[in-house]
Protein backbone atom coordinates (compact mmCIF):
# COMPACT_ATOMS: atom_id res chain seq x y z
CA UNK A 1 0.00 0.00 0.00
CA UNK A 2 1.57 3.46 -0.93
CA UNK A 3 1.94 6.03 2.02
CA UNK A 4 -0.49 9.08 1.97
CA UNK A 5 0.55 11.84 -0.52
CA UNK A 6 1.66 14.96 1.48
CA UNK A 7 -0.59 17.71 0.76
CA UNK A 8 1.86 20.16 3.01
CA UNK A 9 4.04 19.74 -0.13
CA UNK A 10 1.54 20.04 -2.66
CA UNK A 11 -0.92 22.81 -1.72
CA UNK A 12 1.06 25.49 0.19
CA UNK A 13 -0.36 28.94 -0.90
CA UNK A 14 3.07 30.92 -1.71
CA UNK A 15 5.99 28.14 -1.71
CA UNK A 16 8.29 30.34 -2.98
CA UNK A 17 10.76 29.79 -0.21
CA UNK A 18 11.24 26.33 -1.59
CA UNK A 19 13.98 26.95 -3.45
CA UNK A 20 15.75 23.73 -4.82
CA UNK A 21 18.27 23.71 -2.12
CA UNK A 22 15.35 23.81 0.34
CA UNK A 23 12.98 21.18 -1.91
CA UNK A 24 17.08 18.99 -1.68
CA UNK A 25 16.80 19.25 1.99
CA UNK A 26 13.01 18.14 2.53
CA UNK A 27 13.64 15.31 0.00
CA UNK A 28 16.81 14.05 1.96
CA UNK A 29 14.87 14.17 5.22
CA UNK A 30 12.11 11.95 3.82
CA UNK A 31 15.25 9.66 2.56
CA UNK A 32 16.64 9.84 5.85
CA UNK A 33 12.91 9.01 7.79
CA UNK A 34 12.74 5.25 6.49
CA UNK A 35 15.75 4.21 8.56
CA UNK A 36 14.71 6.35 11.50
CA UNK A 37 11.51 4.05 11.57
CA UNK A 38 13.86 0.91 11.21
CA UNK A 39 15.95 1.94 14.47
CA UNK A 40 12.72 3.57 15.90
CA UNK A 41 11.84 0.60 18.54
CA UNK A 42 15.40 0.57 19.18
CA UNK A 43 15.36 4.13 19.76
CA UNK A 44 12.76 4.15 22.55
CA UNK A 45 14.09 0.95 24.62
CA UNK A 46 17.82 2.08 24.80
CA UNK A 47 16.68 5.84 25.69
CA UNK A 48 18.62 7.49 23.24
CA UNK A 49 19.04 8.27 19.47
CA UNK A 50 21.27 6.09 17.73
CA UNK A 51 24.88 7.90 16.38
CA UNK A 52 24.50 7.06 12.82
CA UNK A 53 20.57 8.86 12.97
CA UNK A 54 22.11 11.93 14.01
CA UNK A 55 25.22 11.33 12.09
CA UNK A 56 22.90 11.06 8.91
CA UNK A 57 20.78 14.00 9.64
CA UNK A 58 24.13 16.10 10.27
CA UNK A 59 25.66 14.59 6.91
CA UNK A 60 22.25 15.70 4.72
CA UNK A 61 23.00 19.33 6.11
CA UNK A 62 19.64 19.62 7.62
CA UNK A 63 20.82 20.44 11.51
CA UNK A 64 21.92 23.87 9.36
CA UNK A 65 18.94 25.06 7.76
CA UNK A 66 18.52 27.98 10.24
CA UNK A 67 22.49 28.72 10.39
CA UNK A 68 23.74 31.57 8.66
CA UNK A 69 25.42 31.22 5.75
CA UNK A 70 28.49 33.16 6.71
CA UNK A 71 29.09 29.78 8.92
CA UNK A 72 28.25 27.55 6.26
CA UNK A 73 24.71 27.35 6.77
CA UNK A 74 21.66 27.40 4.64
CA UNK A 75 19.82 30.38 6.20
CA UNK A 76 16.86 29.31 5.21
CA UNK A 77 13.16 30.49 6.25
CA UNK A 78 12.11 28.47 9.31
CA UNK A 79 9.29 26.58 7.04
CA UNK A 80 11.86 24.75 5.44
CA UNK A 81 13.00 23.87 8.77
CA UNK A 82 9.94 22.42 10.28
CA UNK A 83 8.99 20.35 6.79
CA UNK A 84 12.16 18.56 7.51
CA UNK A 85 11.54 17.80 10.75
CA UNK A 86 7.80 16.52 10.44
CA UNK A 87 9.42 14.60 7.40
CA UNK A 88 11.63 13.10 9.68
CA UNK A 89 9.01 12.62 12.58
CA UNK A 90 7.47 9.85 10.23
CA UNK A 91 9.75 7.94 10.61
CA UNK A 92 10.70 8.30 14.32
CA UNK A 93 9.55 11.84 16.74
CA UNK A 94 12.05 11.09 19.01
CA UNK A 95 14.84 11.67 16.59
CA UNK A 96 12.80 14.36 14.83
CA UNK A 97 12.36 16.31 18.39
CA UNK A 98 15.98 16.05 19.23
CA UNK A 99 16.35 17.52 15.69
CA UNK A 100 13.95 20.21 16.31
CA UNK A 101 15.44 21.06 19.58
CA UNK A 102 19.20 21.14 18.72
CA UNK A 103 18.66 22.51 14.87
CA UNK A 104 16.75 25.47 16.20
CA UNK A 105 20.42 26.84 18.36
CA UNK A 106 22.07 27.52 15.39
CA UNK A 107 19.17 30.64 15.08
CA UNK A 108 19.84 31.55 18.24
CA UNK A 109 23.67 31.24 18.49
CA UNK A 110 23.73 33.68 15.43
CA UNK A 111 22.21 36.55 18.43
CA UNK A 112 25.25 36.07 20.81
CA UNK A 113 28.00 38.52 20.47
CA UNK A 114 30.31 37.50 17.69
CA UNK A 115 33.03 35.78 20.48
CA UNK A 116 30.92 33.24 21.26
CA UNK A 117 29.66 32.30 17.64
CA UNK A 118 34.28 32.21 17.07
CA UNK A 119 34.16 30.22 20.22
CA UNK A 120 31.92 27.48 19.26
CA UNK A 121 31.91 27.28 15.61
CA UNK A 122 35.26 28.25 14.87
CA UNK A 123 37.23 24.96 14.64
CA UNK A 124 33.53 22.90 13.48
CA UNK A 125 30.79 24.89 12.21
CA UNK A 126 28.59 21.76 12.37
CA UNK A 127 29.47 21.70 16.39
CA UNK A 128 25.82 20.60 18.13
CA UNK A 129 24.33 22.91 20.66
CA UNK A 130 22.01 21.17 23.41
CA UNK A 131 19.57 23.77 25.80
CA UNK A 132 17.15 23.61 28.54
CA UNK A 133 15.54 26.64 29.06
CA UNK A 134 13.92 26.74 32.34
CA UNK A 135 15.18 29.98 34.61
CA UNK A 136 17.01 27.84 37.42
CA UNK A 137 20.35 28.99 37.18
CA UNK A 138 21.88 31.31 40.13
CA UNK A 139 24.27 34.38 38.40
CA UNK A 140 26.35 36.08 40.47
CA UNK A 141 27.48 39.29 38.66
CA UNK A 142 31.74 39.23 38.93
CA UNK A 143 34.13 41.16 36.74
CA UNK A 144 34.03 39.77 32.90
CA UNK A 145 30.97 37.68 33.74
CA UNK A 146 29.13 35.39 36.55
CA UNK A 147 29.83 32.82 38.42
CA UNK A 148 26.90 30.50 37.73
CA UNK A 149 25.49 27.16 39.21
CA UNK A 150 22.30 24.79 39.12
CA UNK A 151 20.25 22.13 37.90
CA UNK A 152 17.95 21.95 35.16
CA UNK A 153 15.91 19.03 33.63
CA UNK A 154 15.14 17.72 30.28
CA UNK A 155 17.92 18.48 27.87
CA UNK A 156 16.97 16.35 24.64
CA UNK A 157 19.88 15.31 22.60
CA UNK A 158 22.70 16.29 25.43
CA UNK A 159 24.84 13.37 24.97
CA UNK A 160 25.38 14.55 21.15
CA UNK A 161 26.30 17.86 22.22
CA UNK A 162 29.49 19.97 22.62
CA UNK A 163 27.93 22.86 23.80
CA UNK A 164 24.36 23.92 26.07
CA UNK A 165 22.07 26.63 26.28
CA UNK A 166 21.02 27.06 30.09
CA UNK A 167 18.29 29.05 31.23
CA UNK A 168 18.88 32.13 34.20
CA UNK A 169 17.54 35.13 35.45
CA UNK A 170 19.20 38.53 35.30
CA UNK A 171 18.27 41.95 36.55
CA UNK A 172 17.21 43.98 33.42
CA UNK A 173 19.89 46.36 32.18
CA UNK A 174 20.17 49.85 32.88
CA UNK A 175 18.55 49.90 36.45
CA UNK A 176 14.99 48.96 35.01
CA UNK A 177 13.16 47.05 37.95
CA UNK A 178 13.05 43.50 37.73
CA UNK A 179 14.75 40.18 36.47
CA UNK A 180 14.70 38.99 32.50
CA UNK A 181 14.77 35.52 31.37
CA UNK A 182 18.98 35.03 30.09
CA UNK A 183 20.58 32.23 28.26
CA UNK A 184 23.97 31.55 29.00
CA UNK A 185 26.12 29.55 26.89
CA UNK A 186 28.47 26.53 28.54
CA UNK A 187 31.16 23.94 26.81
CA UNK A 188 30.80 20.38 27.94
CA UNK A 189 33.31 21.12 30.29
CA UNK A 190 31.50 23.18 32.71
CA UNK A 191 28.69 20.72 33.09
CA UNK A 192 27.33 17.43 34.21
CA UNK A 193 24.39 15.03 32.47
CA UNK A 194 23.01 13.29 35.26
CA UNK A 195 21.53 10.25 32.80
CA UNK A 196 18.10 9.87 34.39
CA UNK A 197 15.47 9.97 31.81
CA UNK A 198 12.77 6.81 32.49
CA UNK A 199 9.74 8.11 30.84
CA UNK A 200 6.38 7.52 28.98
CA UNK A 201 6.70 8.60 25.52
CA UNK A 202 10.02 10.50 23.83
CA UNK A 203 11.76 7.75 25.13
CA UNK A 204 14.88 8.38 22.75
CA UNK A 205 15.13 11.78 22.95
CA UNK A 206 17.74 11.11 25.67
CA UNK A 207 16.30 14.44 28.04
CA UNK A 208 18.51 14.12 31.08
CA UNK A 209 19.12 16.08 34.07
CA UNK A 210 22.41 19.00 33.81
CA UNK A 211 24.14 20.06 36.49
CA UNK A 212 26.67 23.28 36.48
CA UNK A 213 28.58 23.58 39.62
CA UNK A 214 29.99 26.95 40.50
CA UNK A 215 31.88 27.88 36.65
CA UNK A 216 32.62 30.83 35.10
CA UNK A 217 30.35 32.13 32.23
CA UNK A 218 31.91 35.38 30.36
CA UNK A 219 29.31 38.20 29.39
CA UNK A 220 29.91 37.12 25.97
CA UNK A 221 28.26 34.42 26.86
CA UNK A 222 25.06 35.33 27.44
CA UNK A 223 21.93 36.37 25.63
CA UNK A 224 18.24 38.12 26.53
CA UNK A 225 16.27 35.46 25.48
CA UNK A 226 12.89 37.76 25.18
CA UNK A 227 15.43 41.19 24.48
CA UNK A 228 14.20 41.43 20.63
CA UNK A 229 16.16 44.67 20.11
CA UNK A 230 19.64 45.15 18.44
CA UNK A 231 21.28 45.56 21.62
CA UNK A 232 19.54 42.79 23.15
CA UNK A 233 20.69 40.17 19.41
CA UNK A 234 24.17 41.65 19.29
CA UNK A 235 24.75 38.84 16.91
CA UNK A 236 22.68 41.11 14.12
CA UNK A 237 26.07 42.86 13.69
CA UNK A 238 27.51 40.31 11.64
CA UNK A 239 24.21 37.99 10.96
CA UNK A 240 22.27 40.64 9.47
CA UNK A 241 19.57 38.71 7.59
CA UNK A 242 15.82 38.83 8.10
CA UNK A 243 15.64 35.60 9.61
CA UNK A 244 17.53 36.57 12.80
CA UNK A 245 14.82 39.47 13.39
CA UNK A 246 11.98 36.97 14.47
CA UNK A 247 11.60 37.24 18.24
CA UNK A 248 12.69 33.97 19.61
CA UNK A 249 9.48 32.26 20.94
CA UNK A 250 8.33 32.53 17.16
CA UNK A 251 10.90 30.03 16.19
CA UNK A 252 11.59 27.73 18.85
CA UNK A 253 7.77 27.39 20.04
CA UNK A 254 7.08 25.43 16.56
CA UNK A 255 10.54 23.86 16.92
CA UNK A 256 8.42 21.79 19.79
CA UNK A 257 5.14 21.12 17.77
CA UNK A 258 6.15 20.68 14.40
CA UNK A 259 6.72 16.77 14.99
CA UNK A 260 3.75 16.12 16.33
CA UNK A 261 2.34 16.65 12.90
CA UNK A 262 4.67 14.00 11.43
CA UNK A 263 4.38 11.92 14.29
CA UNK A 264 0.75 11.68 13.66
CA UNK A 265 1.32 11.42 9.58
CA UNK A 266 3.60 8.17 10.55
CA UNK A 267 0.68 6.63 12.81
CA UNK A 268 -1.73 7.28 10.04
CA UNK A 269 0.52 5.09 7.31
CA UNK A 270 0.71 2.15 10.14
CA UNK A 271 -2.83 2.37 10.33
CA UNK A 272 -3.67 1.96 7.02
CA UNK A 273 -0.80 -1.19 6.21
CA UNK A 274 -2.53 -2.53 9.41
CA UNK A 275 -6.02 -2.00 8.51
CA UNK A 276 -6.03 -2.99 4.98
CA UNK A 277 -4.76 -6.34 5.82
CA UNK A 278 -5.97 -6.92 9.50
CA UNK A 279 -9.25 -9.69 9.80
CA UNK A 280 -10.17 -9.92 13.34
CA UNK A 281 -10.58 -13.47 15.12
CA UNK A 282 -14.33 -13.29 14.30
CA UNK A 283 -14.00 -12.37 11.06
CA UNK A 284 -14.19 -8.69 10.74
CA UNK A 285 -12.63 -6.73 8.53
CA UNK A 286 -10.75 -3.44 9.88
CA UNK A 287 -11.06 -1.72 6.62
CA UNK A 288 -14.93 -2.35 6.76
CA UNK A 289 -14.79 -0.97 10.59
CA UNK A 290 -16.74 2.37 10.91
CA UNK A 291 -14.39 3.39 13.22
CA UNK A 292 -11.19 2.42 11.35
CA UNK A 293 -12.48 4.41 8.86
CA UNK A 294 -13.57 7.49 10.50
CA UNK A 295 -10.57 8.00 12.35
CA UNK A 296 -7.87 7.66 8.73
CA UNK A 297 -9.64 10.19 7.40
CA UNK A 298 -10.27 12.27 10.97
CA UNK A 299 -6.19 12.59 11.29
CA UNK A 300 -5.71 13.10 7.66
CA UNK A 301 -7.47 16.19 8.05
CA UNK A 302 -6.47 17.52 10.86
CA UNK A 303 -3.08 17.24 9.61
CA UNK A 304 -3.53 18.99 6.85
CA UNK A 305 -5.13 21.81 8.59
CA UNK A 306 -2.40 22.19 11.07
CA UNK A 307 0.01 22.20 8.14
CA UNK A 308 -2.28 24.98 6.43
CA UNK A 309 -2.22 27.08 9.72
CA UNK A 310 1.54 26.80 10.59
CA UNK A 311 1.95 28.17 6.72
CA UNK A 312 -0.43 30.82 6.95
CA UNK A 313 0.91 32.31 10.30
CA UNK A 314 4.36 31.75 9.45
CA UNK A 315 3.87 33.98 6.15
CA UNK A 316 2.94 36.69 8.24
CA UNK A 317 5.99 36.35 10.91
CA UNK A 318 8.41 36.40 7.78
CA UNK A 319 6.62 39.49 6.24
CA UNK A 320 7.19 40.91 9.50
CA UNK A 321 10.99 40.00 10.13
CA UNK A 322 11.25 41.35 6.49
CA UNK A 323 9.81 44.70 6.71
CA UNK A 324 10.90 45.46 10.25
CA UNK A 325 8.02 45.59 11.56
CA UNK A 326 6.29 44.29 15.21
CA UNK A 327 3.22 41.99 15.01
CA UNK A 328 0.52 42.95 17.34
CA UNK A 329 0.79 40.78 20.76
CA UNK A 330 -2.83 39.39 20.07
CA UNK A 331 -1.64 37.65 17.35
CA UNK A 332 1.00 36.71 18.74
CA UNK A 333 -0.74 35.13 21.40
CA UNK A 334 -2.84 33.38 19.06
CA UNK A 335 0.11 32.03 16.93
CA UNK A 336 1.29 30.62 20.35
CA UNK A 337 -2.07 28.58 21.46
CA UNK A 338 -2.37 27.34 17.89
CA UNK A 339 1.29 25.82 18.08
CA UNK A 340 0.61 24.85 21.29
CA UNK A 341 -2.65 23.14 20.12
CA UNK A 342 -1.09 20.90 17.65
CA UNK A 343 0.45 17.94 20.39
CA UNK A 344 -2.89 18.00 22.17
CA UNK A 345 -5.19 17.84 18.14
CA UNK A 346 -2.09 14.92 17.17
CA UNK A 347 -2.75 12.75 21.01
CA UNK A 348 -6.16 12.90 20.42
CA UNK A 349 -6.57 11.41 16.89
CA UNK A 350 -3.78 9.08 17.43
CA UNK A 351 -5.87 7.62 20.81
CA UNK A 352 -8.41 6.95 17.60
CA UNK A 353 -6.06 4.97 15.49
CA UNK A 354 -5.01 2.98 18.69
CA UNK A 355 -8.43 2.28 19.51
CA UNK A 356 -9.40 1.37 16.04
CA UNK A 357 -6.72 -0.84 16.07
CA UNK A 358 -8.30 -3.42 18.27
CA UNK A 359 -7.27 -5.16 21.09
CA UNK A 360 -3.49 -6.61 19.09
CA UNK A 361 -3.12 -3.17 18.39
CA UNK A 362 -2.04 -2.35 21.83
CA UNK A 363 0.78 -4.72 21.33
CA UNK A 364 4.33 -2.71 21.38
CA UNK A 365 4.90 -4.67 18.27
CA UNK A 366 2.31 -1.76 16.92
CA UNK A 367 4.29 1.44 16.10
CA UNK A 368 1.17 3.34 16.64
CA UNK A 369 1.19 2.08 20.76
CA UNK A 370 4.84 4.24 20.36
CA UNK A 371 3.96 7.44 18.64
CA UNK A 372 0.66 7.34 20.56
CA UNK A 373 3.20 7.44 23.80
CA UNK A 374 5.37 10.10 22.07
CA UNK A 375 2.45 12.60 21.16
CA UNK A 376 1.05 11.97 24.96
CA UNK A 377 4.85 13.42 25.95
CA UNK A 378 4.94 15.98 23.45
CA UNK A 379 1.88 17.70 25.20
CA UNK A 380 3.87 18.05 28.48
CA UNK A 381 6.17 20.12 27.02
CA UNK A 382 5.36 23.48 29.05
CA UNK A 383 5.47 25.14 25.35
CA UNK A 384 3.24 22.88 24.25
CA UNK A 385 0.68 24.09 27.34
CA UNK A 386 -2.87 24.42 24.81
CA UNK A 387 -5.37 25.34 27.46
CA UNK A 388 -2.21 27.63 29.41
CA UNK A 389 -1.95 29.80 26.04
CA UNK A 390 -5.24 29.41 24.97
CA UNK A 391 -6.54 31.49 28.44
CA UNK A 392 -3.55 33.81 28.05
CA UNK A 393 -5.00 34.83 24.19
CA UNK A 394 -8.59 34.70 25.81
CA UNK A 395 -7.85 37.21 28.51
CA UNK A 396 -6.10 40.03 26.60
CA UNK A 397 -9.00 39.45 24.06
CA UNK A 398 -11.22 40.21 27.21
CA UNK A 399 -9.22 43.37 27.95
CA UNK A 400 -6.63 42.17 30.97
CA UNK A 401 -3.08 42.48 30.12
CA UNK A 402 -0.95 40.28 28.36
CA UNK A 403 1.22 38.46 31.45
CA UNK A 404 3.37 35.79 28.96
CA UNK A 405 6.92 37.08 29.23
CA UNK A 406 8.10 35.38 26.18
CA UNK A 407 5.23 36.95 24.07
Amino acid sequence: MSEQTNLFDMLDGDDSYMTPEAVALVKAAREIAPRLKDRAKMTDETGSVPVESVKEIIEAGLFRILQPKRWGGSEMDPRVFYKAQMALAEGCMSTAWIFGVIGVHYWQLSLFPEKAQQEVLADNPATLIASTYMPTGQATKVEGGYRFSGKWEFSSGVEHCSWIFLGGLLPKPNGEEGLEHTTFLLPASDFKIEQNWDVHGLRGTGSHDIVVEDVFVPEHRTQRTNNYSDAGCPGRETNSGWLYKIPFIQVFQRAVSSACMGALDGAVNEFRTRAAAHIGKHGAKTAEDVNAQMAVTEAMIASDQLKLVLTRNYQRIVDNAMNGTTMEVEERLLQRAQSARVPKICAELADELLRASAGAGLRKSNPIERINRDLKQARAHIANNADAYARAHGAVMLGLPNMDPFV
